[in-house]
């Protein structure tokens, strides 16, 4: 039996792994603890030119240049409320997503089969590991490694070196 805001896991699927659960507009977002740096109050950014809408720009987090990356925007398209950041490790580094509140944690039981990549379209679908649900309410399990593409690392590196 699960705890109060877990899901049950759906026949055949594991019991789910445990993820840091946040609001991103109208959305719920997901990631994997494993991947969770840390969760702060919101820094100051400097906005990059050429770089996608969902990129904030950069902010110093403990001492780094780093990139912020809106979920929001990424996943919908559309302005929320930033509350919080959160460090996720990616391949290229560390990355701070900016999202409304975080909810906590919670264990997630999501179906990787049942995507949705028809619903989501290509690029989203690239960035969702998975969908699952909390509370009744879908949550979208992101690839925190294939956030942001290569073009827009080049971009952060090119401001970092001048």
């Amino acid at each position: 039996m699960g705890q109060v805001g877990q899901a049950a896991a759906p026949v055949g699927t594991a019991a789910g792994e445990p993820t840091l659960v946040f609001r991103a507009g109208p959305l719920l977002g997901a990631l994997r603890l494993a991947e969770v740096v840390e969760t702060m109050r919101p820094l100051p950014v400097h906005q990059l030119a050429g770089t996608p809408p969902f990129v904030s720009g950069i902010c110093v987090m403990r001492g780094e240049p780093t990139l912020v990356v809106d979920v929001a925007r990424l996943l919908g398209g559309g302005e929320a409320e930033v509350a919080r950041y959160v460090a996720v490790r990616t391949g290229r580094g560390t990355i701070a997503l900016a999202t409304g509140p975080v909810l906590g944690i919670r264990t997630l039981a999501a179906d990787r089969e049942a995507r949705h990549a028809a619903l989501l379209g290509e690029a989203p679908a690239r960035l969702v590991a998975a969908v699952g649900t909390v509370d009744a309410e879908p949550v979208l399990l992101l690839q925190s490694l294939h956030l942001v593409p290569d073009e827009t690392w080049a971009a952060v590196a090119a401001v970092a070196a001048s």
